[in-house]
């Protein structure tokens, strides 16, 4: 414990010298009576443990044009990641998360409490969190995650065991189905005391996090690849025109979910109370999801949002096109 308290006040020591009063590396280690090498690690360990916060601004403030347009048609707060376009799927993903974990962090505080959406892009996530010492927080589990072939436990207890150990929060787990076999089940398990007490913590959020899920992602979102619907469930969302889905609850693309059966079998929150949330942060990877971002843009599910370049580039001219379409605007041939 000593020495853990030793570091840490060593890093801090290292990361005030260099970054508030311009000290060189060098200069840190001989007042510090350390190496060069020993210094690079705590401040290594200062950005990891969220000592140091890095926040990079646009000059003169103004928002890259891609945000600026996308906070304009949506009115949300936007965060676009600059990615090369010969990166993969699977690349772009880690870079987004790891700067959406960077951005999430300022924003947590204490007395929070937090709804984190299981999947494939919060997992990512997770896994990129920085320390941030915060008092009487709460993660709360948005949506159960059993099937038929498992519990789920162990992938979304993972994920949320990862941002209470980031943010010293307690952790509330959602020990149900992600759906039930019979709306009626669900309303009974609605009833019991123990739901009843998930149910009231979602109530009090002031903030959630999830990311959007989409049937024909490249990298496909778990819902869809961990056996969790079958096929009858697959063609009924079809048939009713589902584009995506949060925390597996699903909606159309002008952001509808009325009359979508399987949102009934749920165990995600209503969309009605996600839209309550104070802080609602959405983070999106990949082109390949646009048809379900612009769903939940269109539902109103985000305050902030976090995304990939190629797909906030997407995002914006199939806007433009929408708009040309609807005034009559077609292009030739």
């Amino acid at each position: 414990m000593g020495s853990s308290r030793a570091k840490a006040s060593d890093a801090l020591r290292a990361a005030q010298m260099y970054y508030l009063q311009d000290l060189t590396m060098d200069a840190i280690a001989r007042e510090l009576r350390t190496s060069r090498s020993t210094v690079s690690r705590l401040l290594s360990t200062a950005r990891e443990t969220g000592l140091v916060q890095i926040q990079i601004r646009s000059p003169m403030d103004r928002a890259p044009e891609l945000e600026r347009a996308i906070r304009a048609k949506y009115k949300v707060d936007v965060h676009v990641v600059p990615v090369a376009d010969t990166l993969n799927e699977v690349e772009v993903l880690e870079r987004v998360c790891l700067q959406a974990a960077r951005t999430i962090g300022p924003l947590v505080d204490s007395n929070a409490v937090i709804g984190v959406a299981w999947g494939a892009t919060i997992s990512a996530v997770s896994r990129h969190l920085t320390r941030k010492v915060t008092h009487g927080s709460v993660i709360v589990q948005l949506n159960g995650a059993g099937n038929t072939q498992t519990s789920g436990i162990t992938y979304a207890s993972e994920i949320m065991r990862r941002f209470g150990n980031a943010y010293s929060a307690r952790v509330e787990q959602f020990p149900v189905p992600a759906f039930f076999d019979q709306a009626e089940t669900k309303k009974l398990m609605w009833r019991e005391r123990s739901v009843l007490r998930i149910l009231g913590l979602q109530e009090r959020m002031t903030m959630a996090i999830f990311g959007v899920g989409s049937i024909d992602a490249d990298v496909p979102s778990h819902v869809y690849s961990g056996g969790y619907l079958d096929e009858g469930d697959i063609d009924s969302l079809a048939a009713s025109a589902v584009v995506g889905d949060v925390a597996t609850v699903f909606f159309r693309a002008d952001g509808s979910n009325a009359g979508i059966v399987l949102n009934e079998r749920s165990s995600g929150p209503d969309l009605a109370l996600l839209r309550q949330v104070r802080r609602r942060i959405c983070v999106v990877s990949g082109e390949s999801k646009l048809n379900g971002l612009r769903g939940a843009l269109a539902a109103g599910l985000a305050t902030d949002l976090i995304l990939d370049e190629a797909t906030a580039r997407l995002l914006v001219e199939s806007d433009g096109a929408d708009a040309a379409e609807a005034m009559g605007f077609l292009p030739l041939g």
